[in-house]
């Protein structure tokens, strides 16, 4: 890597685990570049890592929108000469998830970003990685993209395992190019993405869930690990499992 310098590309950087995985990199010494769709949020984190010494600047990014994400690639690449990690965290999911009240602008929404967004992505950072024969991707699936159940809903359950999918064909074929990508699944996870649940967990209920933080090390464990090794998936859940334990009200 040029000057020891590690370049780190996160979408969904704004918040939740994209957010933690910025802090957990920044904090062992990547150079962090965070994407979103909200400036504001971006500018925030940017300005905890720098307050804490670290390295990280903001690009207003909608991963849905193709062209805009070659042309922010392109800006990481004219700025740092390479990327060596792509977080894809930006992922969301609609009220209305159910075959009752489910609507195709919902579909097409969650497909939009879930899906195309990170195969945009992980297209526009593979020709840098190829050349330098060398780099990370880190997709940000969810338990629903390994197990089906009711509540996540079926758009966002496809797209989760489609991208499970997707990460197991680009180790098929790119690891002969020194490339590796792990699809990293979590349970529920206390995020502001709960709040777009038809209903919303109690605090004490998300008190039991994954924390933000304990995926942002989950990331940063996989992205320090030597070149030779690929995480090829990781699934994690709360201990407190509300799939496994029939309490009221685990499906909301």
């Amino acid at each position: 890597m040029t000057n020891g310098k590690r370049i780190a590309w996160i979408t969904g950087g704004g918040t939740g685990i994209g957010e933690a995985g910025a802090l957990a990199l920044a904090a062992e010494g990547w150079t962090v570049v965070v994407s979103g769709r909200r400036k504001a949020a971006l500018d925030a984190v940017v300005a905890r890592i720098s307050a804490s010494g670290g390295l990280a600047e903001a690009i207003p990014l909608d991963v849905a929108k193709a062209s805009d994400v070659q042309a922010a690639a392109d800006a990481i690449l004219a700025q740092h000469g390479r990327i060596d990690l792509l977080v894809n965290s930006a992922g969301v999911n609609v009220p209305k998830r159910s075959w009752d009240d489910m609507t195709l602008e919902g579909w097409n929404q969650l497909v939009e970003i879930n899906l195309n967004g990170v195969l945009y992505c992980m297209k526009a950072v593979l020709p840098a990685m190829r050349a330098q024969r060398d780099g990370i991707i880190i997709n940000v699936s969810s338990w629903a993209g390994r197990h089906v159940s009711r509540m996540p809903g079926p758009a966002y359950t496809s797209t989760k395992h489609a991208v499970l999918a997707l990460t197991h064909s680009f180790n098929m074929e790119e690891c002969v190019n020194g490339l590796r990508a792990c699809c990293l699944m979590p349970g529920e996870v206390a995020t502001p993405i709960l709040e777009q649940r038809p209903v919303v967990p109690s605090a004490a209920e998300q008190a039991r869930m994954l924390q933000p933080d304990d995926l942002g090390r989950t990331i940063a464990f996989v992205a320090g690990m030597p070149p030779r090794a690929c995480v090829n998936e990781i699934l994690i859940s709360p201990t407190w499992n509300r799939g496994f334990i029939q309490t009221p009200g685990n499906r909301d």
